[in-house]
C-alpha cells in the first residue's frame, strides 16, 4: 500500500524529479494530470508525493507557491544575491537596478554583494552602500583567505539560513569564489560550472538545489533577468512598486496618475531633490520607465 508524504523538489534531470522528504530522497515522475493542466513542477516546489517503495514515487499535487519563474526555472525563491564587482568588471548600476526591480516584482528579496573591494577605494564603496541602503548589502574582498573575511562570510551565511537563495552575477565578479568560501565542498572552479557536479561551462539546463549555510542554494544557468511564470512582467504601471525607496511617498503626489518623471507636485521628485531618495535610483527608474513606455507602445 502506498503512502503520501510531503517534500521539496531539489532537482530535475531527464524528466525525473528528486524530492527530499523528512524521511528520504525519492526519485519521482509527475502525474500526467500536470500536462493536462498546463502546470509544470519546478525545482523549489513543495509537493505531495505518493511513495511507491524502493526510493521511487509520483508527484501528486503541488502545494501553493510563493512565486514561480520561467528563467531560471525555480519556485519559492526567497532571495536573490546580486553579486557585483567593484572593478574588473566594474558594477553596472542600470543592470543591477533592473534585476532588483525584477526580483521585487516576483516577491524575491534582493541582497547585494559587492566583491573585489580591495580594488576600490573606501570612498567609492561607501558611496555604493549609501545608494543601496534600503537593501541588505555586503562589501567583501575575495583576494585573501576565508579567515580574512570571516565577518563578511558570517553575515552572508546568516542571511542564507533557512532560505532558498540564488546567486546572480556576470562572469568575473567572483560568484564562484564566493560560493566556495561559503561552502568549500562545492568545489566550483572560477568561471565554470562545478566539475564535481559533472557539468561543463554553458551546459546547465535545469536548476538544482544544494544545502549551504543552513539554507538552500540554486545552481542555475546564467541569467540576466527574471522571467515570472505566473504573473505579468515589468510594466510602466507597476514599476513604482518595484522601487522600495519610493513606497513611503506613494499617494502623496499632486496627481493620482503621477509618473514620477517630471510631473508638477511629485512627492518622489521632491524627495530626490532633498536627498531622501538616492538620485541614481531615481535615474534608473526614469530610464526603465521610458523603455517600458516604448515597449508598451509597440505592443
Amino acid at each position: 500500500m502506498s503512502n503520501t508524504t510531503t517534500g521539496r523538489i531539489i532537482s530535475l534531470r531527464a524528466g525525473t524529479y528528486t524530492v527530499l522528504t523528512e524521511r528520504e530522497t525519492l526519485q519521482c515522475r509527475a502525474r500526467g494530470r500536470f500536462r493536462k493542466d498546463g502546470t509544470t513542477p519546478l525545482v523549489g516546489d513543495m509537493a505531495e508525493v505518493e511513495e511507491l517503495g524502493g526510493g521511487e514515487g509520483f508527484i501528486k499535487e503541488l502545494l501553493p507557491r510563493k512565486n514561480a519563474l520561467r528563467r531560471p526555472a525555480l519556485a519559492n525563491l526567497d532571495q536573490l544575491f546580486l553579486v557585483c564587482s567593484m572593478a574588473q568588471p566594474a558594477v553596472n548600476l542600470r543592470i543591477l537596478d533592473y534585476l532588483i526591480a525584477s526580483a521585487e516584482l516576483c516577491d524575491i528579496a534582493p541582497v547585494i554583494v559587492f566583491t573585489k573591494c580591495d580594488l576600490s577605494t573606501e570612498q567609492d564603496i561607501k558611496a555604493l552602500l549609501a545608494i543601496y541602503c534600503a537593501f541588505p548589502c555586503v562589501a567583501i574582498s575575495l583576494a585573501g583567505g576565508a579567515e580574512d573575511i570571516s565577518a563578511e562570510l558570517g553575515e552572508i551565511k546568516a542571511l542564507m539560513e533557512g532560505k532558498l537563495s540564488a546567486f546572480c552575477g556576470n562572469t568575473g565578479v567572483g560568484k564562484s569564489t564566493l560560493l566556495n568560501r561559503l561552502d568549500p565542498s562545492l568545489e566550483l572552479p572560477m568561471g565554470e560550472i562545478s566539475q564535481k557536479l559533472g557539468r561543463g561551462r554553458h551546459t546547465t539546463r535545469h536548476a538544482e538545489l544544494f544545502p549551504v549555510a543552513g539554507g538552500w542554494v540554486a545552481d542555475t544557468p546564467g541569467f540576466s533577468a527574471l522571467e515570472p511564470a505566473e504573473q505579468e512582467g515589468l510594466t510602466k504601471e507597476n514599476l513604482t512598486l518595484c522601487y522600495r525607496e519610493f513606497l513611503p511617498y506613494e499617494g502623496q503626489c499632486r496627481f493620482q496618475d503621477c509618473a514620477h518623471i517630471k510631473d508638477k507636485g511629485c512627492r518622489i521628485l521632491e524627495a530626490v531633490a532633498a536627498g531622501e531618495i538616492p538620485k541614481s535610483r531615481w535615474e534608473s527608474y526614469a530610464v526603465l520607465y521610458e523603455e517600458l513606455k516604448q515597449k508598451n507602445a509597440w505592443e
